[in-house]
Order: structure tokens, then sequence, then C-alpha cells
């Protein structure tokens, strides 16, 4: 297994922009480096933890290759290497990429070799390496570079997706006119190509589709590997409907499979190629954000309509293998993540394994009678996990939670409580490790996006909120699963509809009163903060209550009229609120955050991306502008050319520190002054003086 775990870090504080990070308490002469003033583990150390990525079982279930995610702080990035582990031996990294990218293994049907994306060339490529080590042999040379891929069934070929190049003539406008787009007009496409695979040489591409009727975005090899299935949509838009279709891979005929309400994940072929399985919301394609996601199977010739699996299953069924025991999927059951095993011929379901806790992903050898499982718990970082299929009985087979060793991350668990309107709730609830139910704390509510994301206890957090050391500082987090979150069915996932904001205030203000009742909270020290559909509950609290006394609002909706107009999931809001501004001002109006504006009062951060397309970057400037104009104390923060998320670890640490130094101010009151350089002597000019 790898160690996972690092030599003490060279550099206590980590450089962002070229500055250094110190701690200057007020009035004091002299300074400290920040980091060795965090309570808990230092923030370079939380941002560092390495992390188990994307990972293939073997053929003969004795092997796994998988993905191990770390921050690589000189090159401000995070890179993806393989490793591999073998049953009885130690695990070994596989590879080492000059870029730092080397992603989704896949074992040869006859598990000699293992391919793999890799950007160690100029664009990303299909790269073979032997499983018995060696170099890597880049199989692909693409212009545009490969976006994914699959083994042939019988291990000859590798069926690979890329995306085509500009034309010439969009290549002639954009040097007479320069470069410009029109909106809803994405004429980008990706399409499908097969190459032999001919050990230690590279060999030339067939292109198998082509032209702008559509773009591929998924595929699959039929069990014999005469066919394709691959689903496709109109154009590259992300709001397209998608279809299922099949390609005869010697003639090069393509049969419509699924057209209409269309397939809305990925999909799999029966174990005799008779069937396509897929998940969809069904016919119903205007409320698909938040109905279930369900399973149907429909002929791989298209004959008849589609069937649809485990109905009664009330929850989104994405993840999903067909095997010859039955079909096994994962679903959400409140803050747990279990499998499900379907009979795929009448539909019926029933539960197949609850541990651990959260279970992610799954795969199966080639027989079916081994898999691995990516699970993790309230005490584990996520883990590899195999066991035989008839006798499920998981051994963890990595070693990622050790790098939390000597930690102090405190507790957490699941809490219930009841809403406004009488609904029930359910939430984590993070402890010191020192807890003692006699004493007030500090509370702090972390809220999710989505609105269907799912929180559930977990041993550390990461991203922008230093909730680690919070709870080493000595203070409670709160992590409320409000209405409209995924783990509890359809109809709670609906409760929001046309109540945004509203509800979910409703459920997370309740949170804290069923924790303030309990005498554990210090209703004087309270902050509230999220990300994304979280950062516009934040926002939605800030203008509707005082209770708080700090906010963090980040990448949040402020004005779902401005999010309509700039967003580019146009549907979202339409689905949600049930109309558009034109159609029903007042649900907007009621809705949105700067709809109460002048009744804010809570100080409040805004962070946001720059070139952020989900929660375009005017809803962060029209709530700095409203707090500014009622003169509430407020400072919005952008981080450059980032989109909707901080995907580099620079810029997260800066995230961090944004949020300590905020709440530290309004909730500890304590002054800290970030970033400051530390000076640095000048030996040549002291001489001259």
């Amino acid at each position: 297994m790898p160690d996972v775990r690092r030599a003490p870090r060279q550099v206590l504080a980590a450089t962002i922009a070229g500055l250094t990070f110190v701690l200057f308490a007020t009035g004091s002469a002299s300074a400290q480096t920040a980091e060795a003033t965090i309570p808990g583990p230092s923030f370079v150390d939380v941002l560092s933890l390495e992390y188990l990525g994307g990972f293939d079982l073997s053929p003969d279930g004795n092997a796994v290759a998988y993905v191990v995610r770390s921050a690589n702080w000189e090159e401000n990035r995070y890179d993806e290497e393989i490793w591999l582990w073998r049953q009885g031996r130690e695990a070994i990294r596989l590879t080492r990429s000059p870029k730092g990218t080397s992603q989704s293994p896949r074992w040869s049907p006859d598990g000699k070799w293992i391919a793999f994306l890799s950007n160690r060339d100029e664009k990303q490529q299909v790269h073979l390496i032997r499983a018995d080590g060696g170099e890597a042999l880049a199989l692909t040379s693409h212009e545009e570079g490969v976006n994914s891929f699959r083994w042939s069934p019988d291990g000859n070929r590798i069926a690979f997706t890329a995306s085509d190049p500009a034309d010439s003539l969009e290549k002639k406008l954009e040097e007479e006119y320069g470069a410009w787009s029109v909106e809803d007009d994405d004429k980008g496409r990706t399409h499908l190509w097969v190459v032999d695979v001919v050990a230690d040489s590279a060999s030339d591409p067939e292109r198998l589709t082509e032209g702008q009727e559509f773009t591929v975005n998924g595929f699959e090899w039929s069990p014999d590997g005469s066919r394709i299935g691959f689903g496709h949509q109109a154009d590259g838009t992300i709001n397209s409907r998608g279809d299922l279709s099949v390609l005869d891979v010697e003639s090069g005929t393509i049969t419509p499979v699924l057209t209409g309400p269309g397939e809305e994940g990925s999909f799999e072929w029966s174990p005799d190629g008779e069937w396509l399985l897929y998940s969809s919301a069904g016919a119903d394609t205007t409320s698909d954000y938040y109905l279930n996601s369900r399973l149907w199977k429909i002929r791989a010739t298209g004959a008849g309509d589609p069937v649809p699996l485990a109905a009664e299953l009330d929850e989104n069924l994405w993840s999903y293998w067909w095997t010859d025991e039955g079909i096994f999927v994962v679903a959400w059951q409140g803050t747990d993540r279990r499998i499900f095993k379907v009979n795929p011929e009448n539909g019926s379901y029933r539960e197949f394994a609850a541990v651990p806790a959260q279970i992610w992903s799954l795969d199966f050898s080639a027989d079916e009678r081994r898999m691995v499982v990516n699970a993790s718990s309230a005490t584990t970082l996520p883990e590899l996990y195999l066991t035989d299929v008839s006798s499920y009985a998981p051994v963890q087979i990595t070693d990622f939670s050790t790098q939390l060793d000597g930690w102090e991350v405190g507790t957490s668990e699941v809490i219930r409580w009841e809403s406004e309107d009488g609904t029930e709730i359910e939430g984590v609830l993070h402890k010191p490790a020192d807890f003692d139910p006699s004493r007030k704390y500090p509370l702090l509510v972390v809220i999710h996006g989505g609105p269907t994301g799912t929180d559930y206890p977990m041993p550390v957090l990461g991203y922008v909120y230093p909730v680690t050391q919070w709870l080493a500082k000595g203070a409670l987090v709160l992590r409320p699963n409000y209405r409209g979150s995924a783990g509890y069915g359809e109809a709670f996932r609906s409760l929001n509809v046309r109540n945004l904001g509203v509800g979910d205030a409703w459920d997370v203000m309740s949170g804290v009163d069923h924790l303030v009742e309990q005498g554990i909270v210090d209703e004087e020290r309270m902050g509230a903060m999220g990300w994304s559909q979280g950062g516009y509950i934040s926002a939605f609290l800030t203008t509707t209550t005082d209770r708080f006394a700090a906010i963090s609002v980040g990448a949040g909706i402020s004005n779902w009229m401005t999010y309509y107009v700039n967003t580019d999931i146009h549907p979202f809001t339409r689905q949600y609120l049930k109309g558009t501004p034109w159609d029903d001002p007042e649900v907007y109006a009621k809705t949105s955050p700067m709809t109460y504006i002048l009744d804010a009062s809570t100080p409040t951060l805004i962070q946001h991306g720059e070139n952020d397309q989900r929660v375009p970057i005017p809803n962060a400037f029209e709530l700095y502008q409203g707090l500014q104009d009622v003169g509430v104390e407020t400072k919005l923060i952008v981080y450059k050319d980032f989109g909707h998320g901080i995907s580099k670890p620079k810029e997260r640490l800066a995230g961090v520190w944004h949020n300590w130094q905020w709440f530290g101010k309004y909730i500890w009151d304590e002054e800290v002054a970030l970033p400051l350089p530390e000076p640095e002597s000048d030996e040549a000019g002291e001489k001259e003086s």
C-alpha cells in the first residue's frame, strides 16, 4: 500500500501570488508565521491531503489500478498519478507524468496492460503501460487530444472519443474578424474513433462517427465487440437533451435506440447484448433537476418501449453495473450510500450492502466473483475495499486515512430536528474532540450546494472552509441537509419548488434553534456560510435574519432574475420556480435575497470566481453593492481566472484564510491582517547606507 503520509512540510507558510502569509496580532510588535498559530492541523496540511481517484479491478480480481490525487504547491495544481495494488504485495506507483496528470486506468481483458489518459504530451492521449511496470507508450496522437476510451472485449482495439478541430471556415472567419461566439450555437463536436492495439508500437486510428448532426458524450462496447452503444446530443450545450444509438462497427450502420426524453447518465449493456440500461426522469423532462432519475431498459435494436426497473426505489439511481447475477446500483439513503441489487427481469430490488457507510463506486472482476468498492465513513477518508460478491465482507486495501494520524479532528454525528412546517430535517453535527455538553460554544453553519447535494459524517473537510481548525479552536459546526437534498426521496427534494430560500432558511434556522435549546450554543457567536446553492441560502440569511454575527457567501445567487438571464443552465430556475421572471415576477421576488436587502444587517464576506458561468459574477456585485448601500460591512473577493469552483491549491488556501479572517473578526473578536510579506533583509542596501 502507498505511504500516503508525507514527511513534515518543508515550508510551513505557503506562498500565494508571491506573498507569504503571516499573522499579526493586534498591537503586537512581532510576527509569527500564520501556520504556526492555527489550532489543529495547518491549512496547508488539510489542503495537501492525498485522495483516491478513479480505479479499475484487474480481470482476475487480484489487483487494482487506482489514481492518487495530490496537491502540487510549486506548480499550483492538483496532480493525479496511477498506483498499482496486487494481492499480497505492497502498492507501487506506476506512472510519473511530467505534467502531473495520469488518470482513468483500465486493464486490458488479458490483464497484461493498463491503458490510461495522460497529458504528458501536448494534448491528453491514451497511453499503455505493462501491468508489471516499464515505460508508458503513447497509443494515440490525436490533434485535439482524447476525452475518454474503452477496450474492446477481445483486447485488440481501443475505442475513444475526441473533439473535432475547428473547420477551415471557422478558422478563416477568425483570421478575418477575430474571435467571437454566438450564444446557444455551439458548433463543437466530439466523435468516436477506434485504434488497433499493437504491442510496443502505435497505429493509425479509424474514425467511426462524424458530422454536425450530433456530438458523442459517452459510449460502451457490446459484450461481443461487434457494436458500440453511444449517447449523443444535438449540440455541445449543457441544456441539450441526450439520445442513445447503436453503431455496427463493421458496417458503420447507426441504429437509433432512444430519442425524446433521452438518457441522463451513463448506460450499460446487458450481459447477453440484447438490452441497454440507462437512467432518466422519464417523459417529464421539465423537472429533472429534482425528480428521481430512475432505471430503464430498452432493447438494443430500439424495438418496443422502455421498461422501468426498481421503480419503487425512491432516490436518484445514477451508478449501476449489469452483471449475470443482476443489476447493482448505488443510491443515497439519508446520509448513507448503499448498494442495491435489482432483478432485471421483474424490476424488484433488495439492499445488498450498507457498509462502509458511504459507498461511492464499484468494479467487478471478469468472472464477476470479486468486487472492489470505494467507500468512506465518519472516521475514514475514501478507501478501496476488496470482497467476494457472494459473501460481502469488504477488506480495506488502501491507507489514505493514515494521513490523519495524530490530528485533532473532532467527531461528527447525524442529528435530526423538526422544521417550521413540521418537516423532519437531518444534519451533521461536528463537535470538538474535548466537547463538554455543559459548555456553550460558537456555532458555524456550513451549507452544501446542489440543492441536491448531501452532507454526511466525515473526519475532515477541505475546500475553503477551515472546519477542522474551527473545531480545534472550540466551535460546533452544523451541516444541514435542508429540503431539496438528495437521500430523502423525491417528495423531500421537491419541497423547495417555488419555495427556494424561504423553506431552506426554515430548515437551517430550526436546526440552529434545536442546538440552542440543548444549551450548547453561544447565540452571540454564530456564523453561516456555503458555496453555490449553499451560497444562495447564505445570501438569503444575510438579508432575512439578524441571528448571525457573520456570514460568508460563496458563488451564491442574490437575485433569481439576474441569475436566470446569465447562467448556463436556464432550465434550473424555470423548473424550480415554475416559470420565468416575465411569467411570475412575484415568485422570483419572494425567493431572491435582494428583495430583502433593506433589512440586511449581518457583516458579509462574498467570494466568487471571476469567470463563473453557473452562477455568474453579477450576482456577487449586486449583493455587494446592495449591502454597501444599506451600510452593512461587506467585502467582495474575486478569484481571478476561476469558474464556479476554486480548483487550485494556492487560491483554495487564500479562500480558507479569507474565511478564517472574517469569522475570526466577528466570532472571536480577532483582528488578522492577511496577507503581508515577511520583510526581507537587503544586505547590499544596508552596506551602502
